[in-house]
């Protein structure tokens, strides 16, 4: 592991634990797209983007990124599945961490 990749590199969350958040809003994703029934091409191609985020070294976005990036997307499928806690969650994420 290199320097780099030990780095926060959202230094202006300092005291705020948005990889917390981003856990429990992922959480909330995938007790939802797991189902075959809930899913789409769209929340498939949205897994295989948080696997490629875990890779530090590659050119893509990470998991925050990803959550703040489709926090409209999310929401809808907060809505439809009225997962309010999920709701929730994303809220402070988006407050807090976007």
């Amino acid at each position: 592991m290199t320097a780099q990749s030990k780095t926060d590199r959202y230094v202006t969350f300092r005291g705020i634990n948005c990889t917390e958040y981003s856990v429990k809003v992922m959480e909330h994703i995938y007790a939802i797209i797991d189902d075959p029934e809930k899913t789409n091409p769209f929340w498939e191609q949205f897994k295989q983007r948080v696997t490629a985020a875990g890779n530090v070294h590659a050119r893509v976005s990470d998991e925050l990124c990803l959550l703040c990036a489709f926090v409209s997307v999310i929401e809808e499928l907060f809505e439809e599945h009225e997962d309010e806690a999920g709701m929730a969650h994303l809220r402070r994420l988006e407050y807090e961490c976007c």
